[in-house]
């Protein structure tokens, strides 16, 4: 009963603190296929054909193309397929995704300034996350064990032999620390001991959303050159609640209720071209570039840990939150669009952003400024968590191909695909031994190393004079393999690794949106 009250201890006054890390910046960097029905139904490959609010985020220069000012908004429905409904997670959300206008303005015969402003749901974090699987002897606090008798977190004192808990540590986590202090290592006999587990369980539910606010000038030059930029300022909500248990004998050992938010926001600049090359061709070519987003980010989490033994209960509960700062990567885009007759309209777009040169920063002091009545903070990046992100995360290539046919002049058939290449190393893990703030109080020990995103995507619109209407439908999955925790061999004793397997799971996901839309 004492190992019971201890681990449950250990892991409560560990656990609340989250600091940045590259698994957890991975979800606020992402990028997903939303904007007007229209836009999704032709799977976002209007880069060059522009005249869609949308592109005022992805290639600016397509809100040059609007020849006539314009107000509408979207929203929808999204249902998580494979999902058993948890916590307050819902398997099927409602969700508002974008509301804005364009301002058009004539300044000659074939020229056109335009001011815009848009709203867009960026990123909808709504996902239910479930993982189960055999540990057959491997655990968290088996992990510990096997680096700490190899020596791997403590220098040992010369004299006594022990380890020497308050020397600074070599590869030791904050989660580490607090095991080896309280339940893997017996001062009397100067032993490590390890404790493990049969089997886990987790479920999660993610919830919030990313919040994209769009001001766009743009226009053109006779009819033949298309400039635009926008700077956009991002609002990030991210709440997520996660019930993890291992078990050992049959009976549950361990639960961590996870209750965690990060909250913050962020500014870019993106700029963008289109031109013609053949003045009696439709055919286009679009160029764009985004700047990185510089997020100003804190993290909060309380945390519920309650350990089990022959029918008695402990529980602790703590709270803790943490500032940081993440700059995402550059992103870069070509496009082509061409309209043939003015019944079928074809687009292609290509984009790519590195994202293992994210550079996550650590706060390294605050300033008020009285005369002004401002506050700034300094930071510097975190060279070992930056280390790190090169080594798990790499380039997304994204490719988006869409055609609308129109069999007449206000009805629209609309088709779409894209395709997102894997953000993940498949070697990559989440690795608590690095010398970096962010994993030295890092809460969470699971990982998903998610592989190519598939959506597929199809539309309706309709026109009423200068009311428009448009429905689409997109379908997108995303599989992954899951972890509970980083693998350790141990080449000194085969016996005391600590291997799990990987589980795989999957985000598949149906939503529906319409967009109202009014030409004036």
């Amino acid at each position: 009963m004492k190992k019971i009250y201890i681990a449950a201890l250990a892991m409560g006054s560990v656990i609340p603190s989250l600091a940045q890390e590259t698994y957890e910046n991975a979800k606020l960097a992402e990028t997903e296929l939303n904007g007007t029905a229209r836009y999704i139904g032709m799977g976002g490959a209007m880069e060059a054909l522009g005249a869609d609010i949308s592109t005022i985020s992805t290639n600016p220069a397509g809100i040059g193309l609007f020849r006539k000012s314009w107000v509408g908004g979207s929203f929808s429905v999204v249902a998580q397929q494979d999902a058993a409904s948890f916590s307050n997670g819902k398997k099927t959300t409602f969700s508002f995704d974008q509301a804005g206008f364009v301002y058009s303005a004539r300044t000659g015969y074939n020229s056109f300034v335009n001011f815009s402003f848009n709203y867009r749901k960026s990123r909808n974090f709504n996902y239910i996350l479930s993982a189960a699987d055999g540990l057959s002897g491997a655990s968290q606090n088996k992990l510990t064990y096997a680096k700490a008798k190899n020596g791997l977190l403590y220098e040992v004192d010369s004299k006594t032999l022990k380890p020497d808990f308050d020397a600074p540590y070599a590869q030791c986590n904050q989660l580490d620390d607090i095991y080896a202090r309280n339940l893997n290592y017996d001062a009397v006999d100067n032993t490590w001991y390890a404790y493990p587990a049969d089997y886990y369980t987790l479920n999660r539910a993610h919830k919030g959303y990313i919040s994209e606010f769009d001001f766009n000038l743009s226009g053109n030059v006779n009819d033949r050159v298309y400039l635009g930029m926008t700077i956009g300022v991002h609002d990030v909500n991210y709440k997520h609640y996660g019930e993890y248990e291992e078990f050992a004998n049959g009976q549950a050992r361990i639960r961590v209720d996870d209750d965690r938010s990060i909250d913050g926001s962020g500014f870019d600049i993106k700029a963008g071209i289109i031109f013609r090359p053949i003045e009696t061709s439709a055919l286009r070519f679009g160029l764009s570039v985004a700047s990185p987003t510089f997020y100003s980010l804190k993290s909060s989490n309380s945390t519920n840990v309650v350990g089990y033994n022959n029918g008695q209960t402990v529980m602790v509960n703590n709270n803790d939150s943490y500032k940081f700062k993440l700059y995402t990567p550059w992103k870069f885009g070509v496009s082509a669009g061409h309209t043939l007759s003015q019944m079928l309209a074809l687009g292609l777009s290509f984009e790519y952003a590195d994202y293992s040169s994210m550079d996550t920063r650590k706060i390294t002091g605050s300033r008020y400024d009285w005369y002004y009545d401002s506050y700034s903070e300094s930071s510097n990046s975190d060279n070992e968590m930056n280390r790190h992100t090169e080594q798990t995360l790499k380039g997304v290539a994204t490719l988006k191909v869409g055609a609308e046919l129109k069999p007449d002049a206000a009805m629209a058939v609309r088709l779409g695909y894209n395709y997102q290449s894997p953000m993940y190393e498949e070697s990559g893990f989440k690795d608590g031994t690095i010398a970096s703030q962010g994993s030295y109080i890092s809460s969470a020990t699971d990982y998903t190393n998610w592989k190519a995103t598939h959506r597929i995507t199809c539309g309706i619109g309709y026109s009423f004079g200068p009311l428009n209407l448009s429905a689409a439908y997109q379908y997108s999955v995303t599989n992954g393999d899951f972890m509970p925790f980083m693998n350790y061999l141990d080449n000194t004793t085969p016996a005391d690794d600590n291997v799990a397997k990987s589980v795989s799971v999957s985000n598949k996901r149906h939503q529906i949106m319409a967009t109202i839309g009014y030409s004036f």
